[in-house]
């Protein structure tokens, strides 16, 4: 199981499931080889050690998607393996083991079929379209603000741990948190926010913005300046047109697409 902490990123490694885990690992990485390049990580190995020969297959993979690994956690006969490859030991694991990677995918994609369409489930988006897109309905958005100003306000959910940065994110810097992130200040081209849950800039976002990345369709995307590179909700993705605005903005999922409203319209 691959999952994203306040403190990184974690290969999580069940009991008698290494060869299993590493192809799994392999295939995610694989999908999207430079959306984790320059993010710290630690492995995680519950039962007896890999063969050094296969520790290192990983060890090797990982590092050439651009990930520090840090360290490995896991009993005692562990430290041997990962110093073998040039990995510290950091101790005993820190959690009981999840459920194995193949049995997660599996849920996944079972969820998956059955609640979204075929445009949704693929991630190959077309660019120019999407850019003619946003430009299109954003020219409709009266029509579109008169038929949300007529809905129940949402019920407001306190329980998401939320990451609050203040001061600018630079290029290259990226910013992961399993909740919400918020950040007050502006986000330049090339900076990176990926959140499960929703994403709030109090300043202009003009970098790249992927919020409900572990598949919540309801998340959102605001800014006191939405002129993102690139917009994500879990996996329908559009890139920013060229207009250049200064109000307010909120993006969310519509049936199949991602659409933009005024930030201060009420929505359901």
């Amino acid at each position: 199981m691959l999952r994203g902490t306040s403190q990184g990123l974690e290969f999580v490694f069940p009991r008698g499931s290494f060869d299993e885990s590493l192809a799994a690992f392999r295939r995610r990485l694989g999908e999207r080889p430079d959306f984790y390049r320059g993010s710290a990580a630690t492995a995680i190995l519950d039962g007896d050690p890999p063969e050094a020969s296969a520790f290192g297959e990983f060890v090797a993979a990982v590092r050439s998607y651009g990930i520090e690994l840090r360290g490995v956690y896991g009993e005692a006969g562990i430290e041997g393996v990962a110093t073998a490859c040039g990995v510290s030991y950091l101790g005993a694991a820190r959690r009981p083991a999840p459920t194995p990677p193949s049995e997660i995918e599996r849920r996944r994609a079972a969820r998956s079929a059955a609640a979204l369409t075929e445009g949704a489930r693929s991630l190959d988006a077309d660019f120019a379209g999407a850019r003619a897109d946003l430009a299109e309905r954003r020219a409709r958005r009266s029509l579109r603000v008169a038929a949300v100003v007529q809905r129940t306000p949402a019920t407001i959910v306190d329980s998401v741990v939320t990451r609050y940065y203040r001061g600018t994110v630079r290029g290259g810097q990226s910013l992961q948190q399993v909740g919400n992130i918020v950040v007050v200040g502006d986000v330049n081209p090339g900076a990176e926010l990926v959140a499960s849950g929703d994403v709030v800039v109090f300043g202009a976002l003009r970098g790249t913005a992927h919020a409900g990345a572990q598949g919540d369709r309801a998340a959102r995307v605001a800014a006191l300046e939405l002129t993102p590179t690139q917009l994500r909700i879990a996996t329908c993705i559009a890139t920013g047109d060229d207009a250049k605005r200064r109000e307010p903005e909120e993006a969310r999922i519509e049936g199949d697409r991602i659409v933009i409203v005024p930030l201060w319209v009420p929505r359901a």
